[in-house]
């Protein structure tokens, strides 16, 4: 076994319930021979950490005990267990993202590589797993944490995470093809970076759709070719009835056809807001591809099935990444076809952390600078 010299304490950021977080010192975690000890650089703040300190739960996801937040991370390898294979590529003091859930491995998910929908899962944040990566150490498997080179800075390597959401939707499930015409709902982080990835890999449009003017000129400038922002629904108007409207309204403004070439081949709603649903399912062209990330408030939507059927649509749910999608990530970062700096807005330290998530809970630091990603350094 190898290891660097390590510090005696890990102090982390724990969640004891809604609205409830302490600083707490942990015990450093043991590894066993196929794991890594990694000291944690850099972590960005998600949405679902936020979403676990306002409500204490997400779907049936729920804290009944003390929890470590934080799975967006970076950092540097210090130990080795003695069964890690050289052909990790791993050594102390390797650079590396991390991706933090760890499957059971021997499942009939995990043997057919779509390990991302074990049920065996311990997902880092995730109840009932306590730990999380907004700490000072964090235990991994070796095969979990991909060096990043050295032209990739920490910082990105913690953008790793959410843009493998992104590799994950588009490349892997949606499948994207160059010259193909995508649209996003939602400029959120997970939105801009699906339509970073689209921009990466050949897309000819990528459509930005959000009801925030500042939301969408980021967008333009950052990964999206056009962007459309939708008008309100008029009170009398039946939801059906607008979403068609809007459907066709992004056509009409936009010059994009309703089938064959230039129509829209691939829907990223990123939002989970009802309305992008539906107006998701009616832009597609016949034989197009929707795929669903953002989670929204509400579990249950009104779906338009007649567009699903009578277009046969291919209609995906995606959840978290699986096999390959880090790998392209970093990748894509590595030769320059995605630049995650410019959505990093805010940056605190350790001891700041409660002030990160509440610039992230407001959507705007104390300076009135609107929030995209906040990145939190490592304790001291």
């Amino acid at each position: 076994m190898t290891a660097a010299e390590l510090k005696s304490d890990n102090p982390s950021f724990v969640l004891h319930g809604v609205e409830n977080v302490k600083f707490e010192d942990r015990p450093i975690p043991e590894i066993h021979s196929d794991q890594v000890l990694v000291q944690i650089s850099k972590t960005g703040i998600c949405g679902s950490d936020v979403h676990y300190l306002q409500h204490g739960k997400i779907g049936s996801f729920v804290l009944k005990e003390p929890m470590c937040l934080g799975h967006e991370s970076s950092g540097i390898v210090v130990k080795l267990g003695p069964d890690v294979k050289s052909d990790f590529g791993l050594e102390v003091g390797s650079r590396v993202a991390l991706e933090p859930g760890m499957c059971c491995r021997t499942c009939e998910s995990c043997k057919k590589g779509q390990y991302e929908l074990c049920p065996h899962m311990t997902f880092a944040a995730t109840p009932p797993y306590i730990y999380g990566t907004l700490c000072r150490y964090y235990v991994l498997p070796a095969d979990l944490v991909h060096r990043i080179p050295d032209s990739v800075s920490l910082e990105d390597g913690a953008m790793m995470e959410p843009l493998s959401v992104g590799v994950h939707s588009v490349h892997t499930l949606g499948q994207v093809q160059s010259d193909q015409v995508v649209i996003v709902f939602g400029a959120g982080p997970v939105g801009l970076l699906c339509m970073a990835v689209a921009k990466a890999l050949g897309a000819r449009r990528v459509i930005a759709v959000d009801i925030q003017k500042e939301r969408l000129d980021f967008a333009k400038q950052y990964a999206a070719t056009d962007v459309f922002l939708p008008g309100p629904k008029d009170a009398t108007e039946d939801l059906e009835v607008y979403t068609s409207r809007i459907a066709d309204e992004i056509r009409s403004t936009l010059n994009i056809p309703e089938r064959d070439k230039g129509a829209v081949d691939l829907a990223i709603e990123a939002s989970g807001a009802p309305t992008c649903v539906q107006i998701g399912l009616a832009i597609l062209k016949p034989a197009g591809t929707y795929v669903q990330v953002g989670m929204g408030a509400k579990m249950t939507l009104p779906v338009p099935l007649f567009h699903i059927i009578t277009k046969q649509l291919k209609v995906i749910g995606s959840f978290r990444y699986g096999a390959g999608d880090y790998p392209l990530a970093i990748s894509l970062v590595e030769r320059g076809l995605v630049d995650l700096k410019p959505l990093v807005t805010q940056r605190y330290e350790f001891d700041d952390a409660k002030e990160a998530f509440e610039a992230t809970k407001l959507g705007k630091g104390k300076d009135g600078k609107g929030v995209i990603k906040c990145i939190i350094n490592a304790p001291k």
